[in-house]
C-alpha cells in the first residue's frame, strides 16, 4: 500500500512539472512571435528609407557629373580663347609691319587698330582672370591634400590613401578600418581616422563634402541590406552621421551617396581585386559657384 501512495504523488509531480514546462514555453513563443513581427516592420521601414537615399545619391551624383564636365568645358573654352588672342596678336603685328612699310595710316585704320588692341587687351584680362581662378583651385587642392597626408602619417597606406582626381580630392579609406563584414556601424578605431580628415574639413569652410560606399561584387542578401547598394548606401549614411554628431561637420555641406559595385577600382575576379574595390571615398569639392559665374558674363565678350 506505502509503494502504492508513493507512485501517486511522483506521477502528480511529474504531471504539474510538465504543465508549468508548457506554459513557459507558450509565453516565450509569443515573445518570439512579437520579435519577428517588430524586425519585419523595422526592416521595411528601412528598405522605404533606403529607397529614397538611393533617388537622392543617384541624382546628387549626376550633379557632380555635370559640374565636372562643365569644368572641363570651361578648362577647354580656356584654351581656345588663348588660341585666338595669339592669332589676334600675330596679325595685328603683321598689320602693324605693313602699315608701317606703306607709312598710310588712316584716320578708320587707326580707329579699327584702337578697336582691335582693346579686343586684346580685354581678352588678355578675361584670361587672366580665369588662369587666376583655375591656379586658386589647385592651389586649395595641394594645400588639402598636403594637410590630410600629414594628418594621416601615422594611417597604414594600405588602409587610406589620398588623391586629387577630375581636379577634387578623394581620400579613400578600405571597408576593414571603418566597418566589420556585412556591417554598416563605424567601428572605434576608425573614428581617430575620421576626426583627422573632419578637422580638415572644418578648416576650409569653401569645401562641400560628398561620401561614397563601395563593395565588390560579392552578393549580399540580409533583413536590412538586400544587396551591395543598400549596404553602400547606409555604410556612407553612418560615415556622414558620425561627421555631423562627433566632428561637428556642418550638415549643409555634406552629402551621402552608395555606388555599391558599380564604380570598382580593380577587378572582381581576384581576392585582391575585391579588397581594393571594398572602401568608402570622402570627396573634397571646392565650391566653384564664383569660377562659373566669372566665366558666364565674359563669353559674350570673348567671342
Amino acid at each position: 500500500m506505502r509503494k502504492v501512495w508513493v507512485m501517486m504523488a511522483l506521477s502528480v509531480a511529474v504531471v504539474s512539472q510538465s504543465c508549468v514546462s508548457k506554459k513557459k514555453a507558450s509565453a516565450l513563443q509569443a515573445q518570439v512571435n512579437d520579435l519577428k513581427t517588430e524586425n519585419t516592420r523595422l526592416a521595411e521601414r528601412i528598405r522605404v528609407e533606403l529607397g529614397d537615399c538611393q533617388q537622392k545619391s543617384a541624382s546628387l551624383q549626376s550633379q557632380l557629373d555635370a559640374r565636372n564636365n562643365e569644368l572641363t568645358a570651361k578648362t577647354a573654352r580656356v584654351k581656345e580663347v588663348e588660341d585666338q588672342l595669339d592669332y589676334l596678336k600675330r596679325t595685328n603685328a603683321g598689320l602693324l609691319d605693313r602699315m608701317a612699310d606703306l607709312s598710310i595710316v588712316s584716320k578708320q585704320g587707326a580707329e579699327s587698330i584702337k578697336r582691335s588692341l582693346e579686343a586684346i587687351d580685354q581678352q588678355s584680362k578675361y584670361i587672366q582672370s580665369l588662369n587666376t581662378s583655375i591656379q586658386r583651385k589647385d592651389s586649395l587642392n595641394l594645400t588639402l591634400v598636403t594637410n590630410l597626408k600629414r594628418s594621416l602619417a601615422n594611417v597604414n597606406d594600405e588602409d587610406v590613401e589620398v588623391q586629387v582626381k577630375k581636379g577634387v580630392v578623394y581620400v579613400s579609406i578600405s571597408d576593414k578600418l571603418l566597418f566589420a563584414t556585412g556591417q554598416a556601424n563605424v567601428n572605434a578605431r576608425a573614428e581617430e581616422v575620421l576626426g583627422k580628415v573632419a578637422k580638415v574639413i572644418n578648416d576650409h569652410n569653401e569645401l562641400e563634402v560628398m561620401v561614397q560606399g563601395h563593395t565588390d561584387a560579392v552578393p549580399i542578401s540580409t533583413d536590412l541590406n538586400r544587396d551591395n547598394w543598400d549596404l553602400s548606401v547606409r555604410r556612407a549614411t553612418s560615415v556622414v552621421r558620425l561627421l555631423q554628431s562627433k566632428f561637428k561637420v556642418d550638415p549643409a555641406r555634406l552629402t551621402a551617396a552608395g555606388k555599391g559595385e558599380y564604380e570598382p577600382k580593380d577587378s572582381n575576379k581576384s581576392s585582391a581585386g575585391r579588397k581594393v574595390n571594398r572602401r568608402t571615398e570622402i570627396i573634397l569639392t571646392p565650391r566653384l559657384d564664383e569660377f562659373f559665374q566669372l566665366l558666364t558674363p565674359q563669353q559674350g565678350q570673348a567671342k
